[in-house]
């Protein structure tokens, strides 16, 4: 039984959770349509034995109670009193353990599944309106009242600029589960992401800002389970306070939360950023034929969005069964506050929003200016973070690529799909030379940057870089699903000769283009996003839709074979080009005009003919050869103490037709010296160029010159 001789006090109903003190612990939970809350403190070895207290107090609806003698390490979880009317909307079963939606870290997670963790009778007719009496106490995840005092040391955020922003997306297990340098039990962790081999390494190739996927505690669903798999990606959300404590080195929580942070704090320390990609859209209790483990059981008509035609049935915007309520203040309350705690408590510098139209959904559809983005745009924490939307869902209207609020960024699904293209063959130069220069089209309104534009060719959904060009269709057989899983790829491009092994000349023509999708992703304006893996040539097998997959098909190799070092090397130089050249990160979009009195127009776009690209020449349907000139004197930077910092002037050549072509240089505006920088292809003559030289392009290839300021 819990420490304790004193009777629970009334305590106080701010804030929601668990608040650990001197001499006992306070509870508070939402639940504006219970009758009855009674928390429920399990100890024992195996945590068998179950104290129940109700929570004597409701305010605000909010139920709460400070319980004498509890202190941080309790195990607890909830049983909520209330009515059972699905077709009201109301799942109240005081028969099923509740795990609490602020918990900071999981005690027990869920032993395994079974018919008990759900409110109704499974297999029963309408079985979903029917109740189930069995107590779910054995098998229920529950939660753990923590200390999170943690010594930071004068932590403090890097605040990368957006221009110089660099972000690679990563698994934290995946990324180091195959790091033969580290101790065995540290392979996977937190703790070996914020090794010094991993920092190193994405020190030495450039990065400024890793961006993990789901770090929140999860679960793996029963037909995973039954199979040998497991939901490896994590985007099947059960708590958003609580961490995943599968990624620790330590199965004790303190320590694994203190493994947690100590990751941010060396990250930051060596100048990186920590970004999660936060899954709030939905959650893991699924459809109303989903299990009763938090949400549903506490409040299902107010956490969850229902059905306007029958509160018996979940809307669903996500694919997932679910959409989490952010009308309803107790939902839009809950995802704030789980913002802020990652912020303030565990010092992450933003997040990706998986699904985020979802969340801006009003009662009449999307809504920019709707209460979720003004509670953020409104507060003093998250304002001040990197935003980054998934700006999509599966329902009606919810594509908004380009229709975010100022203060965010997104994930520019046309930047992906028109880039493959045109490497592909089927769009134009017209096309490309929007993305090369910012997206303008899409993101200057609002006062919006090129940096609201998050730049990618691959994402953890879809091909990998290597399956990009070595696959023209999915091979998921793997996941149990007979292949039908994962959007079937069109953009692929596998140069005739699909999937390994090939012929030394097809794998040459795949890393060309695998290098020029590289090459383009770091040469254009915005924000620059590389996925794990694509640096080092990993391949998933034709897999596109690893999600249940956590083996060696989505594990990184770090035996660096001879193609993964040249990939490596290759993507390190791009990155350093970028950063070297000031005009490959502008602040503002590139438009084609002189920005100021005896300054050169701010791009140039190059006919191969050795002339200015014209209307006509856009509008060929043939097009896809053409030159990119960015001249450092249109820049207009200033060093600290105002004097003018002028940059080197860039050309990036681009053939993207099937066939060699030829292009006339432009003149330079300094040392008469076009210097050669980088190349896509081998066939390229590593050599400098004097202004008016015709230099050959091989077929589907990248080149890039600079020239030096007089």
């Amino acid at each position: 039984m819990f420490p304790t001789r004193s009777p629970i006090r009334p305590g106080i109903h701010f804030p929601l959770g668990a608040t650990a003190g001197l001499d006992g612990t306070n509870f508070a939970i939402y639940s504006a349509h219970a009758t009855r809350m009674e928390l429920c403190l399990f100890d024992g070895p195996k945590l068998q034995r179950e104290t129940r207290i109700s929570l004597p107090e409701c305010t605000d609806h909010v139920w709460h109670g400070f319980v004498p003698g509890v202190k941080a390490g309790q195990v607890y979880g909830y049983r909520a009193h209330g009515p059972y009317e699905p077709e009201m909307g109301h799942r109240f079963n005081p028969q099923k353990v509740l795990l609490d939606p602020y918990a900071k870290a999981i005690g027990r997670p869920m032993v395994r599944w079974g018919p008990s963790l759900f409110g109704y009778r499974t297999g029963a007719a309408r079985e979903d309106l029917s109740i189930d009496r069995k107590n779910s106490a054995h098998l229920a995840p529950l939660g753990m009242v923590m200390d999170t005092r943690f010594d930071w040391g004068g932590d403090e955020p890097p605040r990368v600029p957006w221009r110089e922003t660099v972000i690679y997306e990563a698994h934290v297990k995946g990324f180091t589960k195959n790091l033969a340098a580290l101790p065995e039990h540290l392979r996977g962790t937190y703790a070996g992401l914020a090794s010094d081999q991993a920092i190193r390494f994405l020190k030495d190739l450039g990065i400024t800002t890793v961006e993990l996927l789901p770090v929140h505690h999860h679960l793996d669903d029963a037909f995973l389970l039954e199979n040998g798999r497991t939901n490896y990606w994590g985007y099947n959300t059960l708590s958003f306070f609580a961490f995943e404590p599968e990624y620790a080195a330590s199965r004790d929580p303190h320590e694994a939360m203190r493994e947690f942070k100590g990751m941010v704090k060396r990250l930051h320390q060596a100048g990186l950023e920590v970004i999660l990609d936060v899954v709030y859209n939905h959650t893991a209790e699924g459809s109303q034929r989903g299990p009763t483990l938090s949400l549903r059981g506490l409040d299902n008509a107010s956490y969850y969005r229902l059905s306007p035609a029958s509160a018996r049935y979940c809307e669903d915007f996500t694919g997932c069964g679910n959409t989490v309520n952010t009308m309803n203040p107790a939902g839009l309350r809950l995802v704030m506050d789980s913002l802020r705690y990652w912020v303030t408590e565990m010092h992450v510098d933003g997040f990706r929003f998986d699904l985020a139209s979802a969340l801006a959904r009003e009662a009449h559809g999307w809504d920019k200016h709707g209460s979720f983005f003004d509670a953020i745009g409104q507060d003093p924490v998250l304002s001040q973070v990197k935003l980054i939307a998934e700006p999509w869902d599966i329902g009606m209207g919810g594509y908004q690529v380009g229709n975010y609020p100022t203060g965010w960024a997104e994930w520019n699904g046309r930047y992906r799909d028109q880039i493959r293209r045109f490497w592909k063959g089927v769009d134009v130069a017209n096309d490309a030379a929007f993305r090369f220069s910012g997206s303008a089209d899409l993101y200057n309104h609002s006062g919006r940057h090129p940096q609201a534009s998050i730049n990618f060719i691959t994402a953890h959904d879809g091909f990998c870089l290597r399956d990009l060009v070595s696959y023209n269709d999915k091979h998921n057989e793997r996941n149990g699903e007979d292949n039908r899983d994962g959007a079937n790829d069109n953009e692929s491009w596998n140069c005739g000769h699909e999937g390994d092994p090939a012929p030394p000349e097809v794998q040459a023509l795949r890393k060309q283009q695998a290098k020029n999708f590289i090459a383009t992703l770091f040469l254009s304006q915005g924000a620059p996003m590389l996925v794990a893996g694509d640096e080092r040539w990993h391949t998933q097998q034709g897999n596109n839709n690893t999600y249940c997959q956590d083996n060696e098909l989505t594990w990184l190799s770090w035996d660096w074979q001879d193609d993964a070092v040249e990939m490596r090397d290759f993507t390190r130089s791009v990155i350093a080009l970028r950063r070297e050249e000031a005009v490959l990160s502008r602040k503002y979009f590139l438009t084609g005009q002189s920005h100021g009195p005896n300054l050169p127009k701010d791009v140039i776009w190059w006919n191969p003919e050795g002339r200015e690209m014209e209307g006509r020449d856009w509008e060929a349907g043939f097009t896809r050869c053409f030159g990119m000139l960015l001249p450092g004197a249109a820049l207009q930077l200033k060093h600290e103490d105002g004097s003018l910092l002028r940059s080197n002037t860039v050309l990036v050549l681009i053939n993207g037709h099937y066939e060699d072509l030829t292009m006339v240089l432009p003149a330079t505006d300094g040392t008469g010296d076009w210097t050669f920088r980088l190349t896509t292809c081998d066939r390229v003559p590593r050599e400098n160029f004097v202004s008016g030289a015709e230099v050959n392009l091989p077929a589907r290839s990248l080149t890039v010159f600079t020239s030096a300021p007089e």
